[in-house]
């Protein structure tokens, strides 16, 4: 039995695809697919109930609130507890969140919803990224993040057009009561994972390093920045390409995805060897064209070349932003990091699509039609992508420094 589980811990030091990692690449496809069925539909199901453009921005990103509240327990709790447990915690949490929009006949009801998913939300990407990540061989981090994140591209590739296909056959209700199903099975595969039994030397108490890790400042304002700008896509480009009169806009999902399966693995080898600051400005540069082609977008064709503009751009940055954050602390600090910038994740979520949403409504209540205000809206969106450039531009040097220095 020593013997298998030496053999084991040697592989994890050399192999990305080691047992540990395959379980936690699966529970994130899953996890992700059923995030997407709901997700996806959510903006238009609140549409659908008679919601201004302003209203859906603050249902899409009001979770933050309560995302952003846990936030401060977090570090302390997932640094003292088994991380397979919190997992399944957190994904029995958003499984009663997507049964909430299931039952709901009002607004107020899915936003009590989207508040409880915002619970689940803030320990659910620090634990899968801090799962992942201390999966993976040291040497082989930025490329085994970048084939982790593939888990969602692939939900993403079918989610949102098996969610539309689904409302249109059986309603709203029954999209998120299947999506609520497949959280069943996440719960269980959770349960089954292997995890590194916490250090519980220091006892558990809430203290500032375990909610805010200071090297993480940079990366947290920066997602903030990329974060909260492509939540205005997932937001509105249903409600956006139904106006256009686009009907299978979710192609464009389906076309991120696919050209995703490309960019990543070969941004992550690019990461590893030369280093992630290289590909995270040309990333952030490409993330900014997508919003000016979807803007202008009219067409299928037009909407699908920005969403593969959009794989080699956030699709880029954002898995190359998340290895830095585990580069820049020590192996134990890693849940705690994440747990920092995703900070400035959820305060971008709650922020921008609530931005976004109200220039629209705005706009239409001057007289703009729907089109020109969604256009207006998604070309104004490139100014925080822009800001993040210029922050990562002026700080490069002393995170690349520190990245090196500990690994």
């Amino acid at each position: 039995m020593t013997d298998e589980r030496n053999q084991h811990d040697r592989r994890r030091k050399t192999n990305i695809w080691n047992k540990s990692f395959i379980n936690i690449f699966v529970i994130n496809i899953v996890m992700s697919f059923g995030q997407f069925l709901a997700g996806t539909m959510l903006p238009r199901y609140v549409e659908h109930m008679g919601a201004t453009a302003a209203l859906i921005g603050l249902v899409s990103g009001i979770f933050g609130i309560t995302a952003l509240g846990i936030r401060p327990f977090v570090g302390a709790i997932t640094a003292y507890f088994d991380k397979k447990y919190l997992l399944a915690v957190t994904v029995g949490i958003i499984f009663f969140a997507f049964l909430c929009y299931g039952f709901a006949d009002s607004i107020p009801m899915i936003i009590a919803g989207r508040l409880l998913q915002g619970v689940g939300m803030g320990f659910l990407a620090p634990l899968n990224l801090a799962l992942a990540s201390n999966a993976l061989p040291s040497g082989k981090l930025a490329s085994g993040i970048g084939i982790f994140s593939l888990g969602q591209a692939i939900a993403t590739a079918v989610g949102p057009n098996i969610a539309i296909t689904l409302t249109k056959t059986w309603g709203y209700s029954t999209t998120f009561f299947i999506a609520a199903g497949l959280l069943v099975v996440v719960l269980i595969l959770a349960l089954r994972l292997e995890s590194d039994q916490p250090d519980r030397t220091d006892g558990f108490r809430f203290s500032l390093k375990n909610i805010i890790v200071p090297e993480m400042i940079v990366p947290a304002v920066m997602a903030f920045f990329l974060g909260g700008t492509y939540s205005c896509i997932s937001s509105f480009i249903v409600i956006y390409g139904a106006a256009n009169g686009v009907d299978n806009i979710g192609l464009y999902f389906t076309a991120y995805a696919v050209c995703l399966l490309i960019s990543r693995p070969v941004s992550g080898r690019f990461s590893d060897r030369y280093g992630v600051d290289k590909t995270i400005m040309p990333g952030i540069v490409l993330f900014a064209g997508s919003f000016v082609l979807i803007s202008f977008a009219r067409t299928l064709p037009m909407f699908i070349l920005a969403g593969v503009v959009s794989a080699f751009g956030y699709g880029i940055c954002q898995p190359a932003m998340q290895t830095l954050c585990m580069m820049l602390v020590p192996k134990a600090r890693r849940s705690v990091a994440g747990n920092t910038s995703y900070i400035g994740t959820d305060f971008g979520l709650l922020v921008l699509p609530a931005v976004g949403g109200s220039l629209i409504t705005i706009i239409q209540q001057q007289g703009g039609d729907k089109i020109a205000a969604y256009s207006a809206m998604y070309r104004f969106m490139i100014i925080p992508i822009l800001i993040a450039l210029v922050i990562f531009m002026l700080n490069r040097k002393k995170l690349t420094v520190k990245a090196r220095r500990l690994n």
